[in-house]
């Protein structure tokens, strides 16, 4: 959670930021330990964010190796600049994508900041998600 709130969109010149979620998997519980920070290589701009595996995945493939394959991607975050939140076109069609080229065929986690509140859906393999909460 400090993650997010240290990227809140709270300016009007504040860009979108994002990362991977990283955790552990506890029957149909995810349990998340880390959200990456954005990096320099991220495409960051008011409205859009595109996650570049740049660092990302070296965090990721660094956690899993040094947990033996506890920790975990468990999904995506990126913020939007709204007080409560709701997925856009291209944030589900991302969304679907990336929960397609799941290995182990469990959903993504997919959890967007807003001012105000956090939306947080669970993205099946199939990209039809479950909307979890719309967290105030």
């Amino acid at each position: 959670m400090n993650t997010f709130r240290q990227y809140v969109q709270d300016r009007d010149n504040a860009c979108e930021a994002g990362g991977i979620l990283l955790g552990t998997v506890h029957g149909t519980h995810m349990l998340i330990e880390q959200a990456t920070a954005p990096t320099a290589r991220d495409r960051r701009f008011r409205t859009f964010f595109e996650r570049l595996p740049f660092g990302h995945k070296e965090v990721a493939d660094s956690r899993w190796a040094a947990t033996q394959g506890t920790v975990r991607y468990l999904g995506e975050w990126h913020t939007h600049p709204e007080d409560h939140p709701r997925p856009s076109g291209l944030d589900r069609a991302e969304w679907s994508i990336l929960a397609a080229q799941r290995l182990d065929k469990r959903p993504m986690l997919a959890v967007i900041v807003g001012r105000k509140s956090l939306y947080v859906e669970l993205v099946p393999c199939s990209g039809v998600g479950s909307i979890l909460a719309c967290i105030c």
